[in-house]
Order: structure tokens, then C-alpha cells, then sequence
């Protein structure tokens, strides 16, 4: 019996001493275990918006550095990322060790924690140039007319694409800039564009694409005359002389063509993506030393800038702005668009969409991309 009592005590003694080791033993577990939980999840939500952010600050970056170079007479490269690929991995693992004594042993008892982990973002992103056949036709073929008036429809105001976009409309001029020769705007031209958008404003405006075996596809503007008010009727009227067109006609063909068309068309003489952005480039305020060492195109004359400095302005400096809406650095010289200039960014945006809209690159040939297991 005794000998049963003092076995009992041993075996209390011993898990008293175990005790301590059962419990770390189960917190280095608990704090091993979120290593088996998934971390993909989890990322979606941090990685989707810092790379679409990523790439929409590097677009503008880029495309307002390829106008910056225009007016240097450099060459505009573009470079399209092709595709993002992001790989994680984590890892954790602890370890314990340690020894129980006896009661008159000399050393005592002991305890070894070991715990690890790594983590590890690789990223794989690859980049496209935009080169060869199809991307300098796209950069140097006019706009689709029936792509800026679809702009139109899609609400986008019509002084602004217009002019934006288009050299002449039923051959009345807008303003055009080549090599530092400036052209301002037929007084007719930037009549007709304020008319057309207070008739697209009260709906009295619009465009539809209409199927033919034998034209195929074929754009049509029309100015409807039902349920329109009589202010409105007039300033249709007003523009059908401004532009030419046939009085008695309530829809018009669209037709790219520098001069005036026929009875029933519209002829849009649009841009291409190289001169909309050199038109751009005309509103740079180029430094006054890259004029005089005639590094840059010159400035257009005086005699427009206050004009051009109240609606779009590309800003130039030696410090970098803590606030803008995009800035690139060249030629020892920022170059930037004001945060509170919402029309030059406006129209920054609408070259990089119109960009989309041409046929400037091809994914037929992207490389083939290997992601190795982890």
C-alpha cells in the first residue's frame, strides 16, 4: 500500500513538472497553425487596386512624356504592360525541446523554443514595346469618325471631342498646330462646335450605325425636329449653315474627307493619334532656354497664350510639384499638368482613351510567360 501512495506522489511530481512543457508546447502550435491557412484570398483586394493603380499613374506618366517629346521633335515610345502574375508563399514552423531532472540532480530543468518563418512576393511582370507595322498605322491613321461621335452619344461633350479631335468638319478649319505654325480656329468652326453642344445637351442630337450588304457598316448623324423646342430648332438651323449641310435633311452620312461632301454627308476630316498629340504639345510652356537653344519647337506666338494658359496648360519647372495630376521628368526639366487644370487632364484622358480605340498593338505575339511552382 505504501509502496502504491508513494508511486502516485511520484507520478503528481512528474506531471507538475510537464506541465509547463504541455502548455508552450500548445501555444507554439497555436501560433504554427495560421501557416496552413490560405493567403491568396486575402491579397485580392490589396493587389488589385495597387497594380491598377500602379498602371494608371504609370499610363499617364508615359503618355504625357511622349508629348513632352514631340514638341522636342523626339520619338514617342510606348510600352504596354502585357500581364501581372503575382506568386506568395509563407511559411512557419517552431520546435521545442528541453529536459526534466530528477530531484537531487545537480542541474535543473530546461526548456529550448525555436520558431520560424518566411514570407516571400515575387511578382512577375511582363512588358511589351509597341513597335512594327500595325502600331505605327495605328498611331498614324485618322480616327474612325464614327468612334468620336460614338463619344458623343456616350455623353462626352461635344466641344470638347470635336475639338479635340477633328482637323475640319464639311471642310470649316479648326485649330491646328505644325511646327510652330499656329492656325487658329475658323470663328465658324468654334460657333458650330458651341451649338452642336447645346443641341446634344437637350437631346436633339444623336448617332446609330446602320447595316448595308453593299456599304456595310455605316454611320448616320441625325437632328431630329419632333418634340424639340423652338430655341433649339434654330440653333440647328444655325449650324446647317455654319457647316454646309443641306437645310432640309435631318440625318447625314459620316464620311472622313478634308473637304466639304456630299448633299447628304458629313464630312469629318478626324485626326490621327500623332497629331492630336502634337496638337497637344502646342500648349507645353517650353523652357525659356530649350527655346533659345532651339532644342524644342518654338512657341506658338504670343498672341494666344492667354487664350491657351485659361484652358489646357503644360506646366514646366526645374523642382519637382508636390501637388499634380502628372508629372515626368526630362531634359533637367519637370513637366506637369496642374491638379486644378480638369481640362488639360480631361483631355490627357481622352488621348489615352482614344489610344485604346486605335489599332496601335497586337497580343498575338506576347511571350510565353513560365511561372515556376513554389
Amino acid at each position: 500500500m505504501a509502496d502504491h501512495d508513494g508511486g502516485l506522489v511520484q507520478a503528481e511530481q512528474q506531471w507538475r513538472q510537464l506541465r509547463p512543457f504541455c502548455l508552450i508546447t500548445a501555444l507554439v502550435a497555436s501560433l504554427t497553425l495560421p501557416g496552413c491557412t490560405r493567403i491568396g484570398p486575402d491579397t485580392v483586394t490589396l493587389d488589385r487596386f495597387d497594380y491598377s493603380s500602379a498602371i494608371a499613374d504609370s499610363w499617364k506618366q508615359q503618355t504625357l512624356l511622349n508629348i513632352v517629346k514631340l514638341r522636342y521633335m523626339d520619338m514617342p515610345v510606348f510600352v504596354d504592360v502585357a500581364s501581372i502574375v503575382a506568386g506568395y508563399s509563407l511559411e512557419t514552423g517552431g520546435s521545442i525541446g528541453g529536459q526534466i531532472s530528477s530531484a537531487d540532480a545537480i542541474q535543473g530543468n530546461s526548456v529550448v523554443l525555436g520558431a520560424n518563418g518566411k514570407y516571400t512576393d515575387r511578382p512577375t511582370i511582363t512588358y511589351v514595346p509597341l513597335t512594327g507595322e500595325k502600331f505605327l498605322i495605328g498611331l498614324l491613321t485618322p480616327i474612325d469618325p464614327k468612334n468620336i461621335f460614338s463619344m458623343l452619344q456616350s455623353g462626352y461633350a461635344a466641344d470638347f471631342i470635336l475639338g479635340l479631335t477633328v482637323e475640319s468638319l464639311n471642310g470649316v478649319r479648326n485649330r491646328s498646330a505644325m511646327a510652330g505654325a499656329l492656325r487658329e480656329a475658323e470663328p465658324e468652326f468654334l460657333r458650330a462646335l458651341e451649338l452642336i453642344r447645346d443641341i446634344q445637351a437637350a437631346g436633339a442630337v444623336g448617332m446609330r450605325v446602320e447595316e448595308d450588304k453593299v456599304k456595310g457598316r455605316t454611320a448616320v448623324l441625325f437632328m431630329r425636329r419632333d418634340d424639340v423646342a423652338p430655341e433649339i430648332l434654330e440653333k440647328q438651323k444655325e449650324v446647317r449653315r455654319l457647316l454646309h449641310l443641306s437645310e432640309g435633311r435631318e440625318r447625314f452620312v459620316l464620311k472622313y474627307s478634308p473637304a466639304r461632301g456630299e448633299e447628304d454627308e458629313l464630312a469629318v476630316n478626324s485626326r490621327s493619334m500623332l497629331q492630336i498629340m502634337t496638337a497637344f504639345s502646342s500648349y507645353i510652356d517650353v523652357p525659356e532656354e530649350h527655346i533659345n537653344d532651339q532644342s524644342a519647337v518654338p512657341t506658338v506666338e504670343k498672341g494666344s497664350v492667354e487664350n491657351r494658359v485659361s484652358r489646357i496648360l503644360i506646366r514646366s519647372g526645374k523642382e519637382k510639384p508636390e501637388h499634380a495630376y502628372t508629372t515626368v521628368h526630362y531634359r533637367g526639366h519637370w513637366f506637369w499638368i496642374d491638379d486644378t487644370n480638369w481640362q488639360a487632364k480631361r483631355a490627357l484622358a481622352a488621348i489615352m482613351f482614344f489610344f485604346t480605340l486605335s489599332e496601335t498593338g497586337s497580343n498575338d505575339k506576347l511571350p510565353l510567360i513560365t511561372i515556376p511552382a513554389q
